[in-house]
């Protein structure tokens, strides 16, 4: 079984599956790193992403459906096209996750700036 996927539920009343993935599997890819990079700075078309790659659409599409499966992304529609924009709510919850181990390296190497700077080395 696919590590990447964490859960399987069955919804009984249409009998159709959700998929849901781990923010943190779907962050671990270079490639959807840097597609959630791009759409930060704008929203974007999935014509317009796959265009910043060498992966083929396909890919970059099966790169933009695990992203949006773990809400990372949002799409919008405006006519015809379908925009993705990045959802802050869930890079939110990546970094409320990450800060403490964010403030424990910290005071860490402000301990280990503390010793150099008394540090003599020996001649």
């Amino acid at each position: 079984m696919r590590s990447q996927i964490t859960a399987l539920y069955l919804q009984s009343n249409n009998c159709t599956m959700e998929i849901r993935r781990d923010v943190f599997q779907a962050i671990a890819d270079p490639t959807r790193r840097a597609i959630l990079s791009l759409v930060a700075l704008q929203a974007m078309t999935p014509g317009t992403i796959a265009e910043n790659f060498s992966s083929s659409r396909q890919t970059i599409s099966k790169h933009i459906q695990i992203l949006s499966e773990c809400e990372l992304l949002h799409q919008t529609q405006n006519g015809r096209e379908i925009f993705y924009h990045l959802n802050p709510e869930k890079i939110k919850e990546i970094d409320h996750f990450i800060e403490p181990f964010r403030k424990m390296w910290d005071e860490k190497f402000n301990k280990l700036e503390a010793i150099m700077k008394n540090y003599q080395p020996k001649k």
